[in-house]
């Protein structure tokens, strides 16, 4: 397992970042499965009203999702720049911090998810008829927070010391396990919308084991109790990178049930097409995010060796590499969308065409401007990786005001399709800020090898 750790400090910029991202983008493939699994099985079997419930919940569901991740990816910016300086002893008391903030933030975020469930639905005007599915369907997910909560930190310490492989190791068996498992839940003990949530975390609780045997691997993973023993000035300083990343991530999402309030009052057939496209948005942006976690990699790992000329080298790499990715996803999207859209779509003939019609429209506008997204993560995740998360904060509250101000006066001008332009528009608005705050950050950095 030793073996699967990578010094991202010496060797060409542009094939590490690559080879480190291609591993985490299959991973993040398998983890969309388990996205891609739970709808069609849910709105092949189900019908258009399970899927519409499972789409209702997407926003609530991905704000506590967010959080998650944005703490533990905040923590992995002081691994990964502790590791780069070979300070391993620093790294283990980083590691053991923060595996103790973590339990207590999963702790605090099940207690909540559970409280605040009904009345956020209720306020998003989630229809009748799906409101008791929706709302089953979070329960479940929310009391596995502590489960999620362990993959996320399990899988960004082992990014964080340059190993992506053994996380998709763990998509690929949680995967597995998924697919088995909906199937079982769903169509033989005929669970409904509660047997895809539980597939998901038992998917989620087998990959996390997955990851937490092969660290217990790594040579300089032996941990001591004093390892874990709070430290005040440590534990502020992993608080200053994650809170703000996950507050980023909470506004987006925040912004998100804004736009699903408005979706939501548009009825089940739109809600159904809406979230069909909506399933697929993380396919789109599997390659994205998979370059932002090498990015926040790479950087951290070459701050911490203080190569900081390196940091402009594969920020020249990554954007160049990013950009043609997501021209060719965009053009598969276009060509294929509809064939893919249908594994989703079930129902009367009127109603698999009206859903149709509208999720295809979504994946087309979404499609043609995804270069935009790709060059929000390469650029967010850089200036993250240099330990700045307060300017990528920013750029979140951008991508809000752009979401909701479009969200809310579009369709009125030019009806219910205006809604789907919203997400540009916050993509948008976030790269105006991210692209002057990089510029702004790496040009303090000194120019050293």
């Amino acid at each position: 397992m030793a073996a699967h750790i990578k010094s991202m400090t010496e060797g060409k910029p542009a094939k590490l970042i690559l080879t480190f991202a291609l591993p985490l983008m299959m991973g993040n493939m398998f983890q969309q499965l388990y996205t891609v699994v739970d709808t069609a099985v849910v709105g092949k079997f189900l019908g258009v009203n399970a899927l519409a419930a499972l789409g209702a919940s997407d926003w609530l569901n991905w704000m506590m999702l967010g959080i998650i991740q944005g703490f533990t990816q905040g923590f992995a910016i002081l691994m990964a720049q502790e590791f780069g300086a070979g300070k391993h002893d620093r790294l283990r008391k980083v590691i053991g911090n923060s595996a103790v903030l973590s339990l207590l933030w999963a702790l605090l975020l099940t207690a909540a998810g559970q409280l605040i469930a009904r009345p956020v639905l209720l306020l998003l005007q989630t229809p009748d008829t799906i409101l008791g599915d929706t709302l089953l369907y979070l329960r479940i997910m929310f009391l596995g927070i502590p489960v999620v909560m362990a993959y996320n930190l399990l899988a960004c310490i082992l990014r964080s010391l340059g190993d992506s492989q053994t996380p998709l190791y763990a998509m690929v068996v949680a995967s597995l396990t998924n697919i088995g498992l909906d199937l079982l839940f769903v169509l033989v003990f005929h669970w409904g919308i509660a047997g895809a949530a539980a597939a998901t975390l038992a998917a989620q609780l087998v990959s996390g084991v997955y990851c937490l045997y092969h660290i217990c691997q790594i040579e300089l993973m032996k941990f001591r109790l004093q390892d874990f023993q709070p430290q005040k000035d440590l534990c502020l300083q992993l608080m200053g990178l994650g809170s703000p990343m996950a507050f980023q991530n909470c506004i987006i999402a925040v912004g998100g049930m804004i736009v699903q309030f408005v979706v939501n009052g548009f009825g089940v057939i739109f809600i159904a097409g809406f979230t069909a496209t909506n399933k697929l948005y993380g396919l789109l942006e599997i390659a994205a995010t998979s370059y932002g976690y090498s990015m926040i990699t790479y950087v951290g790992q070459n701050l911490g060796a203080g190569k900081n000329k390196r940091i402009r080298q594969g920020m020249r790499s990554a954007l160049c590499i990013a950009l043609a990715t997501s021209a060719a996803i965009a053009a598969i999207m276009l060509l294929f969308g509809k064939m893919i859209l249908g594994c989703f779509i079930s129902g009367t003939p009127a109603q698999v065409e009206q859903t149709m019609q509208i999720a295809y429209f979504y994946l087309a506008v979404m499609s043609v401007c995804l270069p935009v997204l790709y060059l929000l993560h390469v650029v967010r995740s850089a200036i993250q990786g240099m330990g700045n998360t307060l300017l990528p904060m920013l750029s979140g509250v951008a991508e809000f005001v752009m979401r909701t101000s479009t969200a809310l006066l579009l369709p009125l001008a030019i009806g219910e399709t205006g809604i789907f332009y919203a997400e540009i528009a916050a993509w948008a608005g976030a790269d105006v800020i991210l692209v002057i705050s990089y510029l702004v950050t790496i040009r303090k950095l000194p120019l050293s090898e």
